[in-house]
Protein backbone atom coordinates (compact mmCIF):
# COMPACT_ATOMS: atom_id res chain seq x y z
CA UNK A 1 0.00 0.00 0.00
CA UNK A 2 1.59 3.22 -0.89
CA UNK A 3 0.19 5.30 1.71
CA UNK A 4 2.67 3.02 4.32
CA UNK A 5 5.38 3.54 1.91
CA UNK A 6 7.77 6.67 1.48
CA UNK A 7 10.88 8.47 -0.87
CA UNK A 8 13.94 8.38 0.68
CA UNK A 9 15.73 11.00 -1.44
CA UNK A 10 19.52 12.08 -1.23
CA UNK A 11 19.77 15.33 -3.10
CA UNK A 12 22.27 17.36 -4.47
CA UNK A 13 22.98 15.24 -7.66
CA UNK A 14 22.84 16.29 -11.13
CA UNK A 15 19.96 14.40 -13.31
CA UNK A 16 21.24 13.93 -16.88
CA UNK A 17 19.52 11.70 -19.17
CA UNK A 18 16.77 10.66 -21.12
CA UNK A 19 13.03 9.76 -20.33
CA UNK A 20 10.04 8.77 -21.72
CA UNK A 21 7.07 10.58 -21.20
CA UNK A 22 4.11 7.95 -20.04
CA UNK A 23 0.25 8.31 -21.49
CA UNK A 24 -1.63 11.41 -20.52
CA UNK A 25 -3.96 10.71 -16.80
CA UNK A 26 -6.29 13.25 -17.92
CA UNK A 27 -6.96 11.76 -21.10
CA UNK A 28 -7.07 8.29 -19.72
CA UNK A 29 -9.85 8.83 -17.39
CA UNK A 30 -12.38 9.91 -19.58
CA UNK A 31 -11.31 8.08 -22.84
CA UNK A 32 -11.53 4.89 -20.27
CA UNK A 33 -15.28 6.73 -19.74
CA UNK A 34 -15.91 7.31 -23.48
CA UNK A 35 -15.35 3.15 -23.77
CA UNK A 36 -19.00 2.45 -21.96
CA UNK A 37 -20.33 4.15 -25.30
CA UNK A 38 -19.06 1.62 -27.99
CA UNK A 39 -20.63 -1.75 -28.51
CA UNK A 40 -17.30 -3.99 -27.86
CA UNK A 41 -14.23 -3.70 -27.36
CA UNK A 42 -12.19 -0.94 -27.39
CA UNK A 43 -7.94 -0.76 -27.28
CA UNK A 44 -6.05 2.06 -25.65
CA UNK A 45 -2.54 2.00 -26.37
CA UNK A 46 0.05 4.01 -24.01
CA UNK A 47 -2.79 3.57 -21.21
CA UNK A 48 -0.20 4.70 -17.90
CA UNK A 49 -0.44 2.46 -15.02
CA UNK A 50 -1.47 4.35 -12.06
CA UNK A 51 -3.65 4.06 -9.55
CA UNK A 52 -6.38 6.64 -10.80
CA UNK A 53 -6.44 4.53 -13.83
CA UNK A 54 -6.91 1.21 -11.94
CA UNK A 55 -9.97 2.31 -10.03
CA UNK A 56 -11.60 3.19 -13.63
CA UNK A 57 -10.80 0.40 -14.36
CA UNK A 58 -12.28 -0.95 -11.07
CA UNK A 59 -15.61 0.85 -11.97
CA UNK A 60 -15.74 -0.20 -15.49
CA UNK A 61 -15.30 -4.21 -14.32
CA UNK A 62 -18.64 -2.89 -11.98
CA UNK A 63 -20.86 -1.81 -14.42
CA UNK A 64 -20.11 -4.83 -16.68
CA UNK A 65 -17.13 -4.75 -18.29
CA UNK A 66 -14.48 -6.85 -19.24
CA UNK A 67 -11.17 -4.91 -18.51
CA UNK A 68 -7.58 -6.38 -19.39
CA UNK A 69 -4.10 -4.79 -19.12
CA UNK A 70 -0.82 -6.48 -21.37
CA UNK A 71 1.71 -3.53 -20.90
CA UNK A 72 0.83 0.08 -21.36
CA UNK A 73 -2.37 -1.44 -23.53
CA UNK A 74 -6.11 -1.70 -21.65
CA UNK A 75 -8.52 -3.51 -23.41
CA UNK A 76 -12.31 -2.63 -22.22
CA UNK A 77 -15.07 -4.97 -23.77
CA UNK A 78 -18.58 -2.70 -23.13
CA UNK A 79 -20.40 -5.27 -24.91
CA UNK A 80 -22.41 -6.47 -21.92
CA UNK A 81 -22.94 -2.88 -19.74
CA UNK A 82 -25.22 -3.71 -16.97
CA UNK A 83 -24.89 -1.45 -13.90
CA UNK A 84 -26.42 2.17 -13.73
CA UNK A 85 -24.91 2.49 -9.91
CA UNK A 86 -21.31 3.64 -8.82
CA UNK A 87 -20.78 2.48 -5.49
CA UNK A 88 -19.53 4.68 -2.98
CA UNK A 89 -16.39 3.61 -2.41
CA UNK A 90 -15.13 3.78 -5.86
CA UNK A 91 -16.38 7.31 -6.65
CA UNK A 92 -14.17 8.55 -3.09
CA UNK A 93 -11.20 7.41 -4.41
CA UNK A 94 -11.16 9.25 -7.78
CA UNK A 95 -11.68 13.09 -8.51
CA UNK A 96 -12.31 12.72 -12.24
CA UNK A 97 -15.12 9.68 -11.37
CA UNK A 98 -17.67 12.53 -11.99
CA UNK A 99 -17.10 11.83 -15.95
CA UNK A 100 -18.29 8.72 -16.12
CA UNK A 101 -22.04 9.99 -15.30
CA UNK A 102 -22.32 11.55 -18.98
CA UNK A 103 -21.82 7.78 -20.50
CA UNK A 104 -23.78 5.74 -18.47
CA UNK A 105 -26.70 8.02 -19.25
CA UNK A 106 -25.57 8.23 -23.27
CA UNK A 107 -25.59 4.14 -22.67
CA UNK A 108 -27.52 3.22 -20.38
CA UNK A 109 -30.30 5.71 -19.45
CA UNK A 110 -29.67 6.25 -15.74
CA UNK A 111 -26.99 5.97 -13.27
CA UNK A 112 -26.65 6.49 -9.09
CA UNK A 113 -23.67 7.85 -7.75
CA UNK A 114 -22.12 10.10 -4.75
CA UNK A 115 -20.21 12.99 -5.07
CA UNK A 116 -16.48 12.50 -6.08
CA UNK A 117 -13.36 12.40 -3.69
CA UNK A 118 -9.71 12.64 -4.49
CA UNK A 119 -7.51 15.46 -4.03
CA UNK A 120 -8.49 18.18 -1.52
CA UNK A 121 -8.10 21.36 -3.58
CA UNK A 122 -11.08 23.15 -2.69
CA UNK A 123 -14.79 23.41 -3.94
CA UNK A 124 -14.36 21.65 -7.51
CA UNK A 125 -18.22 21.99 -8.19
CA UNK A 126 -20.03 19.78 -10.00
CA UNK A 127 -23.12 22.20 -10.88
CA UNK A 128 -21.88 22.70 -14.43
CA UNK A 129 -22.33 19.28 -15.18
CA UNK A 130 -25.59 19.08 -13.11
CA UNK A 131 -26.66 22.13 -15.39
CA UNK A 132 -25.46 20.79 -18.94
CA UNK A 133 -27.32 17.31 -18.41
CA UNK A 134 -29.96 18.43 -17.32
CA UNK A 135 -30.48 21.32 -20.40
CA UNK A 136 -30.39 17.71 -22.70
CA UNK A 137 -33.10 16.01 -20.57
CA UNK A 138 -31.21 14.35 -17.78
CA UNK A 139 -33.43 13.75 -14.83
CA UNK A 140 -31.33 14.52 -11.17
CA UNK A 141 -32.11 14.06 -8.32
CA UNK A 142 -29.92 14.63 -5.23
CA UNK A 143 -30.51 13.82 -1.77
CA UNK A 144 -28.29 12.20 1.17
CA UNK A 145 -25.24 12.61 -1.02
CA UNK A 146 -26.47 10.68 -3.69
CA UNK A 147 -27.18 11.80 -7.52
CA UNK A 148 -30.05 9.95 -8.57
CA UNK A 149 -29.90 10.37 -12.96
CA UNK A 150 -31.83 8.78 -15.62
CA UNK A 151 -33.13 10.55 -18.90
CA UNK A 152 -36.40 9.54 -18.52
CA UNK A 153 -37.85 10.21 -22.46
CA UNK A 154 -34.37 10.09 -23.68
CA UNK A 155 -31.02 13.13 -23.96
CA UNK A 156 -31.68 15.37 -26.74
CA UNK A 157 -29.06 17.75 -27.80
CA UNK A 158 -29.51 21.92 -26.42
CA UNK A 159 -27.19 25.10 -26.78
CA UNK A 160 -25.63 24.67 -23.64
CA UNK A 161 -23.05 27.93 -22.64
CA UNK A 162 -20.55 27.45 -19.61
CA UNK A 163 -19.89 30.19 -17.44
CA UNK A 164 -16.03 28.34 -17.17
CA UNK A 165 -14.33 26.60 -19.43
CA UNK A 166 -14.44 23.68 -17.12
CA UNK A 167 -12.61 20.49 -18.63
CA UNK A 168 -14.72 17.94 -16.65
CA UNK A 169 -18.11 19.29 -17.92
CA UNK A 170 -17.37 19.92 -21.56
CA UNK A 171 -16.11 16.25 -21.06
CA UNK A 172 -19.13 14.94 -19.78
CA UNK A 173 -21.51 16.87 -22.00
CA UNK A 174 -19.59 15.42 -25.02
CA UNK A 175 -20.16 12.28 -23.70
CA UNK A 176 -23.61 12.50 -23.65
CA UNK A 177 -24.38 14.35 -26.61
CA UNK A 178 -22.83 11.82 -28.72
CA UNK A 179 -26.14 9.45 -28.62
CA UNK A 180 -28.26 11.94 -27.94
CA UNK A 181 -31.30 13.15 -30.41
CA UNK A 182 -30.35 16.42 -32.80
CA UNK A 183 -27.84 18.46 -32.11
CA UNK A 184 -25.51 20.05 -29.14
CA UNK A 185 -23.30 23.27 -29.21
CA UNK A 186 -20.64 23.89 -26.48
CA UNK A 187 -20.21 27.50 -25.75
CA UNK A 188 -17.02 28.54 -24.02
CA UNK A 189 -16.26 25.16 -24.04
CA UNK A 190 -12.59 23.84 -22.55
CA UNK A 191 -9.82 23.84 -24.97
CA UNK A 192 -7.53 21.37 -23.13
CA UNK A 193 -5.54 18.87 -25.59
CA UNK A 194 -7.12 16.35 -23.47
CA UNK A 195 -10.81 17.30 -25.01
CA UNK A 196 -9.09 17.14 -28.39
CA UNK A 197 -8.02 13.42 -27.78
CA UNK A 198 -11.42 12.51 -26.12
CA UNK A 199 -13.07 14.07 -29.51
CA UNK A 200 -10.48 12.31 -31.61
CA UNK A 201 -11.32 9.01 -29.71
CA UNK A 202 -15.40 9.18 -29.90
CA UNK A 203 -14.81 10.34 -33.66
CA UNK A 204 -12.97 7.11 -34.52
CA UNK A 205 -16.16 5.08 -32.92
CA UNK A 206 -18.32 7.16 -35.14
CA UNK A 207 -18.94 10.33 -33.58
CA UNK A 208 -20.00 13.76 -35.49
CA UNK A 209 -18.18 16.59 -33.83
CA UNK A 210 -16.71 19.67 -34.94
CA UNK A 211 -14.42 22.34 -33.06
CA UNK A 212 -12.52 20.49 -30.58
CA UNK A 213 -10.12 22.43 -29.39
CA UNK A 214 -11.96 25.50 -29.99
CA UNK A 215 -14.66 27.62 -27.93
CA UNK A 216 -17.34 26.34 -29.26
CA UNK A 217 -18.09 22.38 -29.76
CA UNK A 218 -21.14 20.83 -31.94
CA UNK A 219 -22.00 17.35 -31.70
CA UNK A 220 -24.20 15.92 -34.01
CA UNK A 221 -25.85 12.62 -31.86
CA UNK A 222 -25.79 9.30 -33.30
CA UNK A 223 -27.31 5.93 -32.94
CA UNK A 224 -25.03 3.82 -32.00
CA UNK A 225 -21.11 4.08 -31.34
CA UNK A 226 -18.62 1.38 -32.47
CA UNK A 227 -15.34 0.63 -30.73
CA UNK A 228 -12.09 1.47 -31.95
CA UNK A 229 -8.35 1.52 -31.19
CA UNK A 230 -6.71 4.62 -29.94
CA UNK A 231 -3.20 5.80 -28.67
CA UNK A 232 -3.61 7.79 -25.41
CA UNK A 233 -1.60 11.42 -26.20
CA UNK A 234 1.55 12.30 -23.74
CA UNK A 235 1.10 13.26 -20.40
CA UNK A 236 2.00 17.31 -20.64
CA UNK A 237 2.09 17.52 -16.98
CA UNK A 238 4.33 14.97 -16.24
CA UNK A 239 6.59 16.04 -18.86
CA UNK A 240 6.84 19.87 -17.30
CA UNK A 241 7.43 18.07 -13.70
CA UNK A 242 10.15 15.99 -15.30
CA UNK A 243 11.62 19.28 -17.15
CA UNK A 244 11.04 21.61 -13.81
CA UNK A 245 13.38 17.75 -12.04
CA UNK A 246 16.32 18.54 -14.20
CA UNK A 247 16.09 22.35 -13.98
CA UNK A 248 16.12 22.49 -10.37
CA UNK A 249 19.25 20.09 -10.46
CA UNK A 250 21.00 22.13 -12.72
CA UNK A 251 21.03 19.10 -15.08
CA UNK A 252 20.12 18.57 -18.50
CA UNK A 253 17.66 16.46 -20.18
CA UNK A 254 15.79 14.89 -23.13
CA UNK A 255 12.48 13.34 -23.06
CA UNK A 256 11.20 11.67 -26.00
CA UNK A 257 7.33 10.64 -26.76
CA UNK A 258 6.14 14.14 -25.98
CA UNK A 259 3.81 16.97 -27.47
CA UNK A 260 5.88 20.42 -26.60
CA UNK A 261 3.11 21.96 -28.68
CA UNK A 262 0.92 21.16 -25.65
CA UNK A 263 3.23 22.72 -23.03
CA UNK A 264 4.09 26.26 -24.87
CA UNK A 265 1.90 27.68 -21.46
CA UNK A 266 4.71 26.88 -19.11
CA UNK A 267 7.53 26.41 -21.64
CA UNK A 268 7.95 30.09 -22.13
CA UNK A 269 8.31 30.49 -18.58
CA UNK A 270 11.21 28.16 -18.27
CA UNK A 271 12.79 29.89 -21.22
CA UNK A 272 12.05 33.32 -19.40
CA UNK A 273 13.94 31.88 -16.31
CA UNK A 274 17.35 31.10 -18.53
CA UNK A 275 16.53 27.32 -19.16
CA UNK A 276 17.21 26.54 -22.95
CA UNK A 277 15.12 24.39 -24.87
CA UNK A 278 15.07 22.97 -28.24
CA UNK A 279 12.44 21.05 -29.91
CA UNK A 280 12.61 18.34 -32.64
CA UNK A 281 10.51 16.13 -34.79
CA UNK A 282 9.04 12.79 -33.51
CA UNK A 283 7.98 13.97 -29.94
CA UNK A 284 11.61 14.71 -28.37
CA UNK A 285 12.91 17.91 -26.58
CA UNK A 286 15.95 19.14 -24.56
CA UNK A 287 16.24 21.49 -21.99
CA UNK A 288 19.91 22.38 -20.06
CA UNK A 289 19.69 23.81 -16.89
CA UNK A 290 21.92 26.71 -15.40
CA UNK A 291 24.16 27.09 -12.58
CA UNK A 292 21.70 30.24 -11.67
CA UNK A 293 18.29 31.31 -12.75
CA UNK A 294 16.15 34.06 -12.68
CA UNK A 295 12.61 34.36 -10.71
CA UNK A 296 9.82 34.43 -13.35
CA UNK A 297 7.50 37.49 -13.36
CA UNK A 298 4.04 37.45 -12.18
CA UNK A 299 2.79 33.91 -13.34
CA UNK A 300 -1.19 33.37 -12.77
CA UNK A 301 -2.98 30.14 -13.49
CA UNK A 302 -5.00 29.84 -16.56
CA UNK A 303 -7.29 27.63 -18.54
CA UNK A 304 -5.55 26.17 -21.51
CA UNK A 305 -3.83 27.53 -23.71
CA UNK A 306 -2.46 29.49 -20.61
CA UNK A 307 -0.52 28.57 -17.76
CA UNK A 308 -2.06 25.27 -16.12
CA UNK A 309 -3.01 24.74 -12.67
CA UNK A 310 -1.73 21.33 -12.36
CA UNK A 311 1.76 22.26 -12.99
CA UNK A 312 1.87 25.67 -10.43
CA UNK A 313 2.89 23.37 -7.39
CA UNK A 314 6.16 21.79 -9.32
CA UNK A 315 6.80 25.26 -10.55
CA UNK A 316 6.80 26.56 -6.86
CA UNK A 317 9.24 24.19 -5.94
CA UNK A 318 11.78 25.06 -8.71
CA UNK A 319 11.71 28.88 -7.75
CA UNK A 320 12.90 28.23 -4.23
CA UNK A 321 16.54 28.36 -5.27
CA UNK A 322 15.70 30.86 -7.92
CA UNK A 323 17.41 34.14 -8.09
CA UNK A 324 14.42 36.99 -6.84
CA UNK A 325 11.12 36.96 -6.02
CA UNK A 326 8.56 34.92 -7.73
CA UNK A 327 4.83 35.10 -7.31
CA UNK A 328 2.07 32.44 -8.22
CA UNK A 329 -1.81 33.69 -8.27
CA UNK A 330 -3.98 30.68 -8.14
CA UNK A 331 -7.02 31.19 -10.37
CA UNK A 332 -8.54 27.97 -10.52
CA UNK A 333 -8.46 26.31 -7.07
CA UNK A 334 -8.73 27.92 -3.64
CA UNK A 335 -6.60 25.57 -2.12
CA UNK A 336 -3.54 25.32 -3.94
CA UNK A 337 -0.86 26.25 -1.94
CA UNK A 338 -1.38 23.05 0.76
CA UNK A 339 2.68 22.13 -0.48
CA UNK A 340 4.01 25.39 0.82
CA UNK A 341 4.48 24.47 4.48
CA UNK A 342 6.20 21.54 3.49
CA UNK A 343 8.33 22.98 0.95
CA UNK A 344 9.18 25.55 4.16
CA UNK A 345 10.13 22.41 6.34
CA UNK A 346 13.39 22.18 3.35
CA UNK A 347 14.29 25.53 3.42
CA UNK A 348 12.08 27.38 1.26
CA UNK A 349 11.37 31.00 1.89
CA UNK A 350 7.98 31.34 0.84
CA UNK A 351 4.67 33.35 2.19
CA UNK A 352 0.95 32.66 0.80
CA UNK A 353 -2.48 34.88 1.10
CA UNK A 354 -5.67 33.73 -0.08
CA UNK A 355 -4.77 32.89 -3.86
CA UNK A 356 -1.37 34.42 -3.98
CA UNK A 357 1.72 32.37 -3.26
CA UNK A 358 5.25 34.49 -3.34
CA UNK A 359 8.60 32.93 -2.90
CA UNK A 360 11.79 34.58 -2.24
CA UNK A 361 14.63 32.65 -3.87
CA UNK A 362 17.31 31.22 -1.02
CA UNK A 363 20.90 29.70 -1.76
CA UNK A 364 20.09 26.25 -0.50
CA UNK A 365 17.84 24.12 0.59
CA UNK A 366 17.60 21.12 2.92
CA UNK A 367 16.61 18.08 3.56
CA UNK A 368 13.82 17.02 5.88
CA UNK A 369 11.13 14.68 6.83
CA UNK A 370 7.85 16.12 4.67
CA UNK A 371 4.12 14.64 3.65
CA UNK A 372 2.32 15.26 0.42
CA UNK A 373 -1.46 15.98 0.60
CA UNK A 374 -2.22 15.82 -2.48
CA UNK A 375 -1.05 15.22 -6.26
CA UNK A 376 0.91 17.70 -8.13
CA UNK A 377 2.05 19.11 -4.38
CA UNK A 378 3.89 16.01 -3.26
CA UNK A 379 5.72 16.00 -6.97
CA UNK A 380 6.61 19.62 -5.59
CA UNK A 381 8.25 17.98 -3.13
CA UNK A 382 10.11 15.33 -4.57
CA UNK A 383 11.28 18.06 -7.26
CA UNK A 384 12.60 19.91 -4.16
CA UNK A 385 13.98 17.27 -2.35
CA UNK A 386 15.96 16.41 -5.28
CA UNK A 387 18.11 19.74 -4.75
CA UNK A 388 18.30 19.53 -1.28
CA UNK A 389 21.40 18.99 0.80
CA UNK A 390 21.15 16.03 2.74
CA UNK A 391 18.56 13.16 3.08
CA UNK A 392 14.52 13.77 2.71
CA UNK A 393 11.77 11.55 3.61
CA UNK A 394 8.69 11.83 1.81
CA UNK A 395 4.88 9.95 2.89
CA UNK A 396 1.85 10.44 1.20
CA UNK A 397 3.10 8.59 -1.85
CA UNK A 398 -0.62 7.20 -2.21
CA UNK A 399 -1.24 11.00 -4.08
CA UNK A 400 1.94 10.64 -5.70
CA UNK A 401 1.08 7.41 -7.47
CA UNK A 402 -2.65 8.67 -8.99
CA UNK A 403 -0.48 10.63 -11.59
CA UNK A 404 2.98 9.52 -12.31
CA UNK A 405 3.82 6.44 -13.15
CA UNK A 406 6.89 4.98 -10.99
CA UNK A 407 7.95 8.65 -10.64
CA UNK A 408 11.17 7.16 -8.29
CA UNK A 409 12.22 4.56 -11.37
CA UNK A 410 11.99 7.02 -13.75
CA UNK A 411 14.03 9.72 -11.86
CA UNK A 412 16.64 7.21 -10.61
CA UNK A 413 17.45 6.00 -14.16
CA UNK A 414 18.57 9.93 -15.00
CA UNK A 415 20.73 10.08 -11.62
CA UNK A 416 18.28 10.82 -9.05
CA UNK A 417 19.63 8.96 -5.66
CA UNK A 418 15.73 8.26 -4.69
CA UNK A 419 14.18 4.63 -3.63
CA UNK A 420 10.78 3.84 -1.87
CA UNK A 421 10.56 2.35 1.16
Amino acid sequence: MSDRQKLIVNGGRRLEGELRVHGAKNSALPLLSAAVLAHGETVLHNCPALTDVDVACRILTHIGCKCRRSGDTVTVDATNVFGGEIPDNLMREMRSSIVFLGAMLGRTGRCKLTFPGGCELGARPIDLHLSALRQMGAEIIEQHGYLDCNVGKGLHGAKIVLSFPSVGATENILLAAVTAKGETEIHNAAREPEIVDLADFLSKCGAKIRGAGESVIAIDGVERLEPCEHSVIPDRIAAGTYLCAAAMTRGEMILTHCCPEHMTGFLQVLEAMGMRIYTYGGGKMYLSGKKSYKAPPTVRTMPYPGFPTDIQAPFTALCTTAEGTSVFVETIFENRFRHVSELVRLGASIKTEGRVCVVQGVKQLSGAKVCAAELRGGAALVVASLAAEGTSEISGLQYIDRGYECLEGALRSIGADIKRV
